[in-house]
C-alpha cells in the first residue's frame, strides 16, 4: 500500500535540505511532528522578498518579553491546494533565527480550507493542538518570555471556550514582537479583511514601540490605532514605520 507524505515546507531551507530531509523520513529517521492531525508546515523568521515579504502586519525591534493580541479569523477561499497561511503573534524571527510563535493555521492541501491551531519553538517544527476550530472565531494568544530561555505560548478560542497552553524553551532573544500573517508556501487563499485588536507589546499598545508595516501575498496592514489593525488585500508595497509619511509623487 502506498503512503503519501507531505514534508514541512520551512522558508529559507535549500532544495539540498529538503531532499535530505525527504530521505530520512523515507527510511524512518525522521518522526511525525505535532500533537494534531494536520500537516506539519514550517512558519519561521521573517524574510523579504522584492516588493513583498513573508510576513504582513506590523513587526517592533526592540528587546521585549511578551505579546498579546486577538484576531477574528476569516472566512478564506482556496485558489490552489498549494494555498496556506496563519495569522500569528509572537518573539523573534526579525533579525534573529529563532521565532516563539503561536497561531491558527489554514492549509488547503486537501482542496477546502482545514483550520489548525498550532504553536512553534521555531526552528523546530510546529505542534498543533486537537481543539475545534472555525471561521469567524475570535482568538486571543500570547508569548511571554519568563527569562533563561523560558517561553509560554497561549492561545485561545474566545468563541468555543477552549484553551491551551505550553511552556517551552529556547536560547531566543526577544529581539522583535510581531503580530502578522504568513505563508510559507508562499501561496495565500482569498479573504476579504482579518482583524487584528488589542495587540499590546510589554503592557504597552503596539504603537508605541514604533513598529514597522509589512505588506505580503498582496495584503496590506492598515493604519495601527491602540494596537489594533486590519490585513485586506491591495494597498501599496512601501515598507515604512506605521507612523513614517509616504514619500512624496511629483508628476
Amino acid at each position: 500500500m502506498g503512503i503519501s507524505v507531505r514534508l514541512p515546507r520551512h522558508i529559507g531551507r535549500s532544495r539540498a535540505v529538503r531532499a535530505t530531509a525527504t530521505v530520512l523520513l523515507l527510511t524512518g529517521a525522521l518522526a511525525p511532528v505535532g500533537a494534531g492531525t494536520a500537516s506539519a508546515h514550517g512558519f519561521g523568521p521573517h524574510s523579504s522578498r522584492i516588493k513583498d515579504s513573508n510576513w504582513g502586519g506590523y513587526v517592533a525591534q526592540g528587546s521585549f518579553s511578551r505579546i498579546t493580541g486577538s484576531w477574528v479569523e476569516p472566512h478564506a477561499t482556496c485558489n490552489t491546494s498549494n494555498d496556506l497561511f496563519a495569522p500569528w503573534v509572537g518573539l523573534d524571527g526579525y533579525g534573529s533565527q529563532t521565532v516563539e510563535q503561536t497561531g491558527v493555521q489554514t492549509d488547503c492541501s486537501s482542496g477546502s480550507p482545514v483550520l489548525s491551531a498550532w504553536y512553534e519553538m521555531y526552528p523546530a517544527a510546529p505542534v498543533y493542538w486537537n481543539d475545534p476550530v472555525s471561521e469567524g472565531d475570535h482568538f486571543t494568544a500570547s508569548v511571554i518570555s519568563q527569562g533563561n530561555g523560558v517561553y509560554t505560548l497561549t492561545l485561545t478560542d474566545d468563541t468555543k471556550g477552549w484553551t491551551e497552553s505550553t511552556q517551552q524553551s529556547l536560547d531566543g532573544q526577544n529581539a522583535s514582537a510581531e503580530a502578522v500573517i504568513e505563508s510559507p508556501t508562499q501561496s495565500y487563499p482569498s479573504f476579504d479583511r482579518l482583524d487584528f485588536s488589542g495587540v499590546t507589546v510589554d503592557g504597552r499598545p503596539l504603537d508605541a514601540a514604533a513598529p514597522q508595516s509589512l505588506t505580503s501575498g498582496g495584503y496590506s496592514p492598515g493604519v495601527l490605532q491602540s494596537g489594533s489593525f486590519a490585513m485586506t488585500p491591495g494597498g501599496g508595497q512601501l515598507h515604512l514605520p506605521h507612523n513614517a509619511r509616504p514619500p512624496k509623487i511629483r508628476y
